[in-house]
């Protein structure tokens, strides 16, 4: 039996995912009104934010099993918003109350500040679907 290589490492992953939320801020930033692609938008930032949750944990889980607890730790706690954000951006978008989205984006572009975008290579279908496909689950589930 041969050994399995993973190509996508959850460090690959999340800086995918840190520059597709990049993308999706600015893009949502320059729409003049919050329509349904903007809508497909927020909840891929949940989606996208989820994942680079899951991916800090299984880093996490990694050195913790080769002893380095306390670098373990710091990583966790570097990252703890995800959990956060991805939590307040899919209670507004189920409570309907996207009124209050630019102030949740507006915290979140720092963290995402140190990403230059010189040309957007993100194309739609990423997000296309992602409003309802995140209503359709049960609240508060985590896909994993």
């Amino acid at each position: 039996m041969s050994r399995i290589i993973h190509t996508e490492s959850p460090t690959k992953v999340r800086n995918n995912n840190r520059r597709s939320i990049a993308e999706i801020l600015r893009r949502l930033s320059q729409k003049p009104a919050l329509d349904d692609e903007a809508k497909d938008m927020a909840a891929m930032l949940v989606y996208l934010l989820r994942e680079i949750d899951a991916g800090v944990e299984q880093s996490a889980a990694a050195w913790e099993k080769r002893g380095y607890w306390m670098k373990a730790e710091r990583f966790m706690r570097d990252w703890d918003w995800t959990k956060e954000a991805a939590a307040n951006i899919e209670d507004v978008i189920r409570n309907d109350a996207l009124d209050l989205l630019p102030e949740l984006m507006t915290d979140l572009y720092p963290r995402f500040a140190d990403i230059q975008l010189k040309t957007m290579t993100r194309q739609s279908s990423l997000w296309r679907g992602a409003y309802q496909r995140l209503l359709a689950e049960p609240p508060g589930k985590m896909p994993w």
